[in-house]
Order: C-alpha cells, then sequence, then structure tokens
C-alpha cells in the first residue's frame, strides 16, 4: 500500500496576549501560582471577530505555502476542533471555502485534545486506502470562547491558536512510512473528568483525576506508539505532547526515556489550545530548527473523552 507522510506544516495565534498578571487582576491568582502549578506564562485570546475557522486557515495557508501546493489540489480537509459552535456548515468547509479550494472532501473530527493525531492518522489511513493524494489536517480551537473566566482552576490554564500539516502520498518501497502506525483508544468510564457543556458550553475538568491518569497510565502507552513505529525511544529526535501542563508533559516524557529528544513545551507561552496543541507546537520546533528533517518525533495527544493516539513521524 502508499504510505504518507507530513511534507509540511503552519500554525497561527491571535495578537492578543493574556499574561498570568492580567489573569490575576481577574481572578483570585498570582504569577507565582499558575507558573507552579501548571508551568504557563502567557497564553494568546482571540477576539469576538476571529472565528475558529478563520484561526485554522491562517495555520493552512501557511502549511500549503510551505508545501508548495495550491488550495485547488488539495483533495481532503480534516479540522479537528471541539469549539465550533455551528453544526453546519462544518469547520473544515468554511476553512475550504476561506482558502478557495475547489471540491475537496470535508470532515471535521472532535476527539477534544486528541482531535490532531487522531485527524492525522484519519488521514494517513484515507491516503492508504486510496481515498486521498493530498490532505490538509488542522488543529484548530478557541479555548477562551468556553472559558470560565470565574473559575482561577481551569481559566489561567487555556488559549488560542491553530496548527496544520500537509499530508501526501509517497510511494511504496520506503524503509520506513513517513507516518507510523496509529495507536488509539480511550476510558469511556472516565470520559466525564474533562467536560465542555451547557449552554452556553463551558470548560470543566477533574484536574488531580486526569493528572494521575496521564501521568501513570500514559508513558507505557506512549513507549508502544514506539515499538508499532520500530523506532526506539532513544533515536527519537522530538517529543510533542498534548500541551495541557508542563507538570504532566515533564513526567511523561521522562518515563518514555527519549533522552536524546527535544521536549515541545510551547504551553508555557501558549496555553492549553486542546486540538492545536500538538500541530503548533511541532510547527514551532520546525521553524526554529530545533529538529532535523527526517527525525522521528512522537506525537502524542490525551485528554477530553480520556482518549488518547499517537504515532510517530519523519519531521518535514
Amino acid at each position: 500500500m502508499t504510505g504518507s507522510r507530513v511534507v509540511a506544516l503552519g500554525h497561527y495565534q491571535p495578537a492578543k496576549v493574556l499574561t498570568n498578571d492580567d489573569l490575576a487582576a481577574m481572578v483570585d491568582t498570582s504569577d507565582e501560582w499558575i507558573t507552579s502549578r501548571v508551568g504557563i506564562r502567557t497564553r494568546h485570546i482571540g477576539g469576538p471577530d476571529e472565528p475558529v475557522d478563520e484561526l485554522a486557515a491562517h495555520a493552512g495557508a501557511k502549511a500549503l505555502a510551505g508545501a508548495g501546493l495550491l488550495p485547488a489540489e488539495v483533495d481532503l480537509v480534516l479540522v479537528a476542533t471541539s469549539t465550533a459552535i455551528d453544526r453546519s456548515p462544518s469547520m473544515s468547509a468554511r476553512v475550504a471555502a476561506r482558502l478557495g479550494m475547489e471540491s475537496p472532501a470535508v470532515m471535521d473530527i472532535n476527539v477534544v485534545c486528541s482531535g490532531f493525531t487522531h485527524a492525522l492518522a484519519t488521514a494517513d489511513h484515507a491516503i492508504r486506502a486510496g481515498a486521498a493524494e493530498r490532505v490538509l489536517v488542522i488543529g484548530a480551537d478557541k479555548m477562551g470562547d468556553i472559558a470560565d473566566w470565574t473559575d482561577r482552576s481551569t481559566c489561567v490554564l487555556l488559549g488560542d491558536g491553530a496548527g496544520a500539516a500537509v499530508v501526501v502520498a509517497e510511494p511504496d518501497g520506503v524503509e520506513r512510512p513517513g507516518i507510523g502506525p496509529v495507536l488509539w483508544g480511550s476510558v469511556p468510564g472516565m470520559g466525564n473528568a474533562v467536560r465542555i457543556e451547557g449552554t452556553p458550553p463551558r470548560f470543566a475538568q477533574e484536574g488531580q483525576s486526569v493528572y494521575r491518569w496521564a501521568t501513570t497510565q500514559l508513558p507505557p502507552i506512549a513507549r508502544k506508539v514506539c515499538e508499532k513505529a520500530g523506532v526506539a525511544t532513544e533515536e527519537l529526535g522530538a517529543v510533542v505532547l498534548h500541551q495541557a501542563n508542563l507538570r504532566i508533559i515533564e513526567p511523561i516524557a521522562r518515563k518514555i526515556g527519549a533522552v536524546n529528544a527535544v521536549v515541545a513545551r510551547d504551553v508555557v507561552d501558549s496555553g492549553n489550545t486542546s486540538a492545536a496543541s500538538i500541530p503548533m507546537a511541532l510547527s514551532k520546533l520546525v521553524e526554529r530548527g530545533e529538529v532535523h528533517s527526517g527525525a522521528p518525533v512522537l506525537l502524542f495527544g490525551f485528554g477530553g473523552n480520556l482518549s488518547y493516539a499517537g504515532q510517530v513521524i519523519r519531521c518535514p
């Protein structure tokens, strides 16, 4: 079967930056309290005139430019998001329209924080099945729209942004596929630990339950992702986990055993951007030249639904 690979990345964040000191003027918190518990210093927050599909389209346009592709050459658009307000047109359809695409298949994927890695696997599967050749995969969320800005335990976590990847078919016969096999799953019985519910919808979570699950149950799963890809953890050039909380990212990365890898810590500057966090963090690492082209990179998303999905890709 034909495999697939990521050939370009892009990211976009709103211009407005909300600092911890700004939040301290809104709720009972402080820079020291926030950084010591979650490691976040700033986050970007979009205004009412910056809808999710606009953030997504900016990131997608940047990725397409990096790939040297015209929008008309894309035959499938996948947008991972949990902050779409309208049912139709879908976020992917709106992005396709903003980018001037001609007749792509369009699909939204809502797996919250692990949405991008689910969408990336879906793109890989579509290409392997012969249903697509060039796919634009985007993770985009405006978590600021669903934040309870009176709850100091959750509002300090959230930010807005988008990240994108262009995935194309690669011929048979390559030594290792550009996108390795996905390992995905969930814990349905604990799905209520992370919620976006109500009218208007609001984000809430059981922080301690999520922390214990992530730091104890996920490291062996992440190692199995590498095993499925045939890559030793010591070979990894980078580890890009969902940017939830620095106190979750660092223990997981350490337990994986990726001793030679760059560990993405974009959460410090961007907060938790849900489905946008992995592609945005990876795009920044590549843009800064911190990961070499061709290096194996572990992508591992986790969170809402207590779902997870991970794969090893070759860095574009």
